[in-house]
């Protein structure tokens, strides 16, 4: 199996190049990286889709709150010898199903439903430390946990993760309709006889297995760097839901490839450039906008 020091020093030999072909067949020369490129692109077209209607329903909190929930998962299944991936997957669902069920319906349901995704990530963030406290050989892998690593990704890994995304995305696309008319006007949509409550549980649940997905790579505390980045970015750039979806996944998928390959070549932590690429290409879909937006103006005003 591939060590880290091994990995570390095969990253540390390459070196970047203008002949992207050379570049590309150092990259995919070696199994790990090619597993690390293909389950990036099966987390970043679930991620760039689910994590668009966290963007369109302000679940991005909860998105964040799941993550810190598949911390004590991963410490927890590391400390009774399990797979990570278990525990990220475990505990992340199961996150997701305890916020819906604290989370109340009613008048003021929406800021009593924030205190419950805070004292849920509260309460996960305790037990991943008291995890890593009971397993004191779990602390030289902590930054990986917390920050990703593209290293251990290993052929069942990118099995279990596509089967997952198959499944997320199946649903996804049976309640997508529904799902977009109760996160644009949830009143209306209830009226209209949209099981709200359910479809708002079945999209936690999908949203926890997104953030088990990306924390593979981006670790838990930068899940958002690939689950709300490219979705805020596609956001920014349409208001289009068909158009916005697809950007979203492509840019997702961009950002992935393209931190595991800077990643590969610098020896530095995948997290930081997910999360460097991903926030670049959302500040310059800011400004684009803001531009076209004075642009806009300035025309109707003449």
């Amino acid at each position: 199996m591939l060590t880290e020091a091994w990995a570390g020093s095969v990253a540390a030999a390459a070196r970047l190049s203008w002949d992207l072909h050379r570049d590309l067949r150092l990259v995919l020369q070696y199994p790990f990286m090619r597993n690390a490129f293909v389950a990036g692109a099966v987390a970043a077209l679930m991620c760039g889709a689910i994590g668009w209607f966290a963007v369109l329903r302000g679940e991005t909190y909860a998105a964040h709150t799941l993550a810190s929930v598949a911390f004590p998962g991963a410490s927890g299944a590391v400390y009774l010898g399990l797979a990570p991936l278990v525990g990220y997957f475990g505990f992340a669902v199961a996150g997701a199903a305890l916020i819906a069920w604290l989370s109340p319906l009613g008048p003021g349901g929406g800021e009593r439903h924030s205190a419950t995704v805070g004292a849920v990530q509260a309460m996960a963030l305790a037990l991943g430390f008291w995890f890593v406290s009971l397993y004191q050989g779990f602390l030289s892998s902590l930054s990986g946990f917390l920050f990703g690593s593209f290293l251990g990704v290993t052929r069942d890994d990118v099995m279990v993760l596509a089967i997952t995304a198959l499944l997320a995305l199946g649903l996804l696309a049976i309640v997508g309709r529904p799902l977009l008319f109760a996160s644009v006007d949830p009143r209306v949509a209830e009226a209209a006889g949209v099981p709200v409550r359910a479809v708002s549980l079945l999209y936690l649940i999908l949203l926890g297995c997104a953030v088990a997905e990306a924390s593979q790579f981006t670790g838990v505390l930068l899940v958002l760097a690939l689950l709300v980045v490219p979705a805020a970015t596609a956001s920014a750039l349409t208001a289009r839901p068909s158009v916005g979806l697809v950007l979203s996944v492509g840019l997702a998928l961009v950002t992935v490839w393209a931190g595991l390959a800077a990643a590969y070549f610098t020896n530095r932590p995948v997290g930081f450039w997910v999360t460097s690429v991903g926030f670049a290409g959302y500040g310059l879909a800011r400004g684009t906008a803001s531009v076209r937006g004075r642009w806009t103006r300035r025309v109707v005003a003449a």
